[in-house]
């Protein structure tokens, strides 16, 4: 059965959007949640259809939200290992390897992360899209590294408004061509669909959502026998699309193996053999969640959450290392 919530509006509410004055008074509905369904024509403002989740609210309003019943959806399940990091009744927590994808989508429904779940654990929230039961976030198909799974609708509620309030600690290890200049410091652009390829982001001039990555430089490869290159560390105060990969393109340092923002670099003489054999047998971009955080949508309880690099990023290293002696 379907849910309706209807509200009043008070007078200290006058002003406020009106998706933000339902997840204040609806503190179990995330706010990507209100708005999703706002978009999808769910919600009435003194009997008149409202898709606009940016729309001021006055006093005496009167709202009512459809929740819908939540769908299940026919998912093939994928006999596919998971490395789970943690589990209990409410979560998972996965160490997600690169050149798999976390959901279904276009040319591939059955191999995911999501078809893997459905095979492990039938019991996955399921108040977002049919085809991502259970995903609260994502993370790009050859990015490895941690992810956490929600199993219940009210642990995704609040896992959601983690990540919508940006109170999630996620951090990353990439490996860039050249160096950062400053070595370290803060990005903070707005981020947009790409007017050329509608597949790849951009970094926005007045378009688009406000984009903050920390970084920090933590190993710089420079000699005669390699390319230049750094060793990043990488703190997401946001979590937009390709994030971390439009930021380093931006700066003019393209992450290692990264196929849809690659620059074009000369080629170099008297590079170590095997070095390059590893370089170019990279089939992934090194770009690696190694650190996840978050506060326990039941016991409250603060969880943080390491993943090693895998091998063959780790062995690059190893190799730069090598060269830098």
């Amino acid at each position: 059965m379907k849910n309706i919530i209807n509200l009043i509006v008070q007078n200290k509410y006058c002003g406020l959007r009106i998706d933000t004055f339902i997840t204040k008074k609806k503190k179990e509905l995330s706010r990507t949640r209100v708005k999703s369904l706002i978009l999808k024509k769910k919600l009435k403002i003194n009997n008149n259809i409202c898709e606009e989740p940016s729309k001021k609210i006055y006093e005496g309003d009167n709202i009512l939200l459809e929740i819908p019943e939540p769908q299940k959806a026919s998912l093939k399940p994928f006999n596919y290992k998971l490395d789970i990091i943690y589990e209990d009744d409410d979560l998972l927590v996965i160490n997600k390897s690169a050149g798999i994808s976390m959901h279904p989508g276009a040319g591939n429904f059955d191999n995911t992360i999501v078809n893997a779940l459905v095979n492990y654990n039938k019991n996955l929230s399921n108040i977002g899209d049919e085809l991502r039961p259970g995903i609260v976030h994502r993370i790009d198909k050859d990015t490895s590294g941690l992810v956490v799974i929600a199993k219940n609708n009210e642990s995704h509620e609040h896992l959601a408004n983690q990540f919508s309030e940006h109170t999630i600690i996620r951090e990353y290890q990439t490996l860039i061509w050249g160096k950062l200049r400053p070595q370290n410091g803060k990005i903070e652009t707005l981020i947009t669909r790409s007017t050329k390829n509608r597949q790849l982001m951009q970094v926005g001039i007045s378009k688009g959502k406000k984009g903050v990555t920390n970084y920090k430089t933590l190993e710089v490869f420079e000699n005669d026998h390699a390319p230049t290159f750094s060793f990043v560390e990488c703190k997401l105060e946001t979590g937009r699309t390709h994030q971390i990969r439009v930021h380093m393109s931006h700066k003019g340092n393209n992450i290692l193996g990264d196929k849809k923002y690659k620059k074009k670099f000369k080629k170099f003489k008297n590079i170590d053999p095997e070095l390059e054999e590893v370089i170019l047998n990279l089939d992934r971009q090194f770009l690696h969640a190694k650190v996840l955080g978050f506060k326990h949508p039941k016991t409250k309880k603060n969880l943080q959450f390491s993943s090693n690099l895998p091998k063959n990023l780790e062995n690059i290293l190893k190799k730069l290392r090598n060269t830098n002696k």
